[in-house]
């Protein structure tokens, strides 16, 4: 379901740019003349206001590049209207044009609503190849007033990776279903469900058929996760654009890196002096970030028993402290009938079971200890 409405002009009153310091994202962004503009997948903002509708003016550009996954050239986003991020939103919007105005929240929802100050958390379901939204600015009517969001939260996650990270395909019941990007959704992923069950914000840094050393079916060689991370947007590797973290008010307690799947794809497979060197050059990139002594927990794939080996090891001899390993063994641990969505990636279920075995190693990592939050 996809609510698209365009706000009358005499119902707008009260108008901010989407920079307004009120507004909290969570994400990779770039700020430019009151403009919030950003393309990775998960990207998400809170907002808090008074009044009776809400509106926001965005665009979504397309970039000049080669799409190799399917694509509509359109973002989807999921809206939460006075209730938390879950598996569920309230409503799923569209921007696929230029200085569209969406209304966000049903006026009849406001006009029956005893809650005085409501807040709404909007986050991009799609990844960057679908295009790179902006935000331009929010509108409430002449007696709404904007408020301070709730700021980004004390604890915080990041997550490394490919098309598990985004919830590839997350929403189709059919494995044999041929992907599109209607059914990727970031917040029924394993790194949204880790993130909830912690009450953490994060941060998803992925693109599907990413690997440390070698893409799927080597695509885009020499161009791998590593440098993909050193960048403010997915899909633009300029170097004036470059992610600055120096900058942002994201400092996660833990790094959570699962790939391999892909540098072990087509039944082809790196040396293990490229993966290792591949996977050792994003872990210098994570501590040039955070510190030398952030924690980051390295996650092999099911992809082949070689890259279990070839995780193991790497981390074992890692130069660089506080650096960890989990295995996901290439045994069956997902059901093919139930666990699966488009494309045989997992759908919500399969994600939950992949939440399961990961928060054990992030409660102790981060030291948060287990929490008494259902898996959702």
């Amino acid at each position: 379901m996809v609510a698209m409405v365009l706000l009358a002009s005499n119902m707008v009153a009260e108008v901010i740019p989407a920079a307004d310091s009120r507004v909290t994202f969570v994400g990779r962004t770039l700020v430019e003349n009151g403009d919030v503009s950003f393309d990775w997948t998960g990207v998400y903002f809170r907002i808090a206001f008074t009044g009776k509708s809400l509106s926001m003016r965005a665009s979504d550009i397309k970039w000049d590049t080669t799409i190799e996954m399917a694509a509509t050239r359109h973002n989807y986003f999921n809206v939460w209207i006075d209730a938390p991020m879950s598996a569920e939103p309230h409503r799923i919007i569209e921007v696929a044009s230029m200085d569209t105005i969406i209304e966000l929240i049903d006026p009849v929802y406001l006009k029956n609503s005893k809650v005085k100050v409501h807040q709404v958390i909007v986050q991009k379901r799609t990844e960057g190849e679908q295009g790179k939204t902006i935000i331009h600015e929010f509108a409430t009517d002449a007696k709404g007033q904007f408020l301070q969001a709730e700021p980004i939260r004390k604890r915080q996650l990041e997550f490394i990776g490919a098309s598990y990270d985004c919830g590839y395909g997350v929403d189709d019941s059919s494995r044999l279903a041929k992907f599109t990007p209607e059914t990727e959704n970031a917040s029924r992923s394993f790194p949204a469900i880790i993130s909830r069950y912690f009450d953490a914000d994060y941060v998803v840094v992925a693109h599907s058929g990413m690997g440390a050393a070698r893409n799927y079916n080597s695509k885009f060689d020499g161009y791998h996760m590593p440098d993909r991370y050193l960048q403010t947007f997915d899909m633009d590797s300029a170097q004036d654009t470059r992610w600055n973290a120096a900058e942002s008010d994201i400092r996660p307690a833990l790094t959570l890196i699962y790939l391999g799947g892909n540098d072990f794809s087509i039944s082809l497979q790196p040396s293990y002096e490229k993966f290792r060197d591949g996977y050792y050059r994003l872990i210098r990139y994570i501590k040039d970030n955070y510190g030398e002594d952030h924690p980051i927990l390295c996650v092999s794939s099911k992809a082949h028993s070689t890259l279990l080996d070839y995780m193991r090891d790497m981390v074992k001899f890692c130069p660089m402290p506080n650096v960890h390993f989990m295995a996901c063994c290439p045994t069956l641990h997902l059901s093919t009938d139930e666990d699966l969505g488009a494309s045989m990636h997992p759908n919500y279920i399969g994600h939950q079971k992949f939440s399961y075995a990961y928060i054990p190693y992030v409660a102790t990592i981060t030291g948060w200890g287990l929490q008494d939050n259902p898996v959702k």
